[in-house]
């Protein structure tokens, strides 16, 4: 499949180099002062935005890209923690520019934007955290969280090995255009693909502590987070834990705001786009 430009709807392909030599696969799309990075959730790739960035990159230069193991990017052979990945994500604003740069992170996402962002303030205008995860949930710490955990970092890649991961996968990506839907189909359900799940996942729990002790200080920057407040199935409890995780959260921050999704669930940026665009287009307004 051709990444032209003019012909994917995330824009043109290219990579970056990490001083440790791994390969960064991103795909921009649009021009402007601005740049807007997005941030995918666990183990996902750049393929979850295909209903927010055509819109943005009418204003803005968009970013998109694959966390190392994920899409089209290296695999990286140290532990995936929350720093490291941070570390990736601030190797490629570092090559994207001085900025003013958007972060937008989804879900695991969310904790990656903020520790990222408060390691230079300085080119940001602002971040977006859509339904992030979040230290304030208790829920997360849970035995049975653990547990969960533990099992999926080895049901995931087994589940792979034999074809059946695929199964697996969230019906909602396929409401997207069909080229982010036909990269999704072939790069996110590979053996790799679930391997970086499970990477990812299994620093999650400790991760997840260590924000509650030392959570990213991030002074007067501008901080959205969007909550999905209508609960999917098997999130009864999980559901209204998390949006008062998130509400917490904003009242912490010294210039943050809270922002409902009332339509979604967890995944707003299939069932909420406009949300997400809204709060985009709103910060790029505010610098203009």
């Amino acid at each position: 499949m051709s990444h032209d430009a003019g012909l994917h709807t995330l824009g043109s392909s290219a990579y970056i180099q990490t001083r440790d030599g791994r390969k960064l696969h991103y795909m921009s799309k649009g021009a402007g002062e601005l740049t807007v990075v997005f941030e995918s959730g666990m183990g996902v790739s750049r393929s979850a935005w295909g209903l927010v960035v055509p819109t943005i990159a009418e204003h803005a230069r968009t970013v998109v890209y694959d966390r190392a193991g994920a899409g089209r990017s290296d695999v990286d052979s140290s532990p995936r923690t929350l720093a490291r990945i941070a570390e990736d994500l601030n190797e490629l604003l570092a090559a994207m520019g001085p900025g003013p740069i958007i972060l937008v992170g989804h879900s695991w996402g969310g904790p990656i934007v903020r520790v990222a962002a408060a390691s230079n303030l300085s080119r940001l205008q602002g971040i977006i955290l859509v339904d992030p995860s979040d230290e304030h949930c208790e829920l997360y710490f849970s035995r049975m969280a653990k547990v969960g955990f533990a099992v999926n970092g080895t049901l995931i890649p087994a589940l792979a090995r034999v074809g059946l991961y695929r199964f697996l996968g969230i019906k909602d990506f396929l409401s997207q255009p069909a080229d982010v839907v036909a990269d999704h189909r072939h790069e996110d359900f590979t053996v790799q693909a679930a391997r970086t799940v499970a990477a990812e996942g299994k620093n999650f729990l400790r991760d997840m502590e260590l924000l509650k002790e030392q959570p990213p200080e991030l002074e007067d920057l501008e901080v959205s987070i969007i909550s999905g407040t209508l609960p999917g199935k098997g999130e009864r409890k999980i559901r209204p834990a998390v949006v008062a995780a998130h509400r917490q959260t904003v009242n912490k921050l010294s210039n943050a705001r809270w922002v409902e999704a009332a339509h979604s669930g967890h995944m707003v940026m299939f069932t909420d786009p406009e949300v997400i665009t809204g709060e985009i287009l709103r910060m790029l307004r505010d610098k203009g």
